[in-house]
Order: C-alpha cells, then sequence, then structure tokens
C-alpha cells in the first residue's frame, strides 16, 4: 500500500469535561425554566416549556486543540502509538494530561 494517513487526535487530562444532559431533564430543572421564560417570553402567563424530541441532548465538554501528523499507510496499525510518539515529540503531553483520542484518520 502506497500512500499517507492524516491523522488527527486530541490530548485528554483527568480534569476534562464530558457530559450529556437531555434536553427533557433542562426543561424539568425549574431555574433554567425561569430562566428560559423571563428571556424569551416575557410579560406571559401560564407557559410552558416542551420538548418534541424526549432524547434531545446537550453536550457539555471541554474545548481541546486538534493535532494533526501525517504517516504511511503501511504505519496504519500503530497510528496510536505514532500518535503518542508525535504528542510526546512536540511536549503536548503534560502532567493529568495523558491519554490521547483519534479524532480523524483520512487517507491523502
Amino acid at each position: 500500500m502506497n500512500g499517507k494517513i492524516m491523522v488527527t487526535y486530541k490530548i485528554l487530562c483527568k480534569a476534562d469535561l464530558n457530559k450529556e444532559i437531555k434536553v427533557e431533564e433542562l426543561l424539568a430543572n425549574e431555574k433554567i425554566a425561569k430562566i428560559i421564560k423571563s428571556e424569551y417570553a416575557k410579560g406571559f402567563r401560564n407557559i410552558v416549556l416542551l420538548s418534541d424530541n424526549k432524547e434531545a441532548k446537550i453536550k457539555l465538554e471541554t474545548l481541546k486543540d486538534l493535532h494533526t501528523f501525517e504517516v504511511d499507510k503501511n504505519d496504519f496499525a500503530d497510528i496510536l502509538v505514532l500518535a503518542e510518539e508525535h504528542a510526546t515529540l512536540n511536549k503536548l503531553i503534560k502532567k493529568d494530561c495523558e491519554r490521547i483520542e483519534l479524532m480523524d484518520i483520512e487517507t491523502v
């Protein structure tokens, strides 16, 4: 196999936030419902907040920088190890930030 692979990854830390909240749960929270009503229905009475999609979710996660490097297609099986090496060589790995998550693998 000839060619290259473009690998994109991010560094994960222990203190990173990664949480999903159902919209239904948000709308059931009195504080959030009050804020939404005061912002979008000011002056109205007897307002109810509803969601058509019971499974709709909002995701809260720590914003991360994406890092990219290129490898040969022959190295496909070692992409995770190569990503870790790339992060180490570029001094991206710090205390409590030692895990790598592959985000995208694209043939070039």
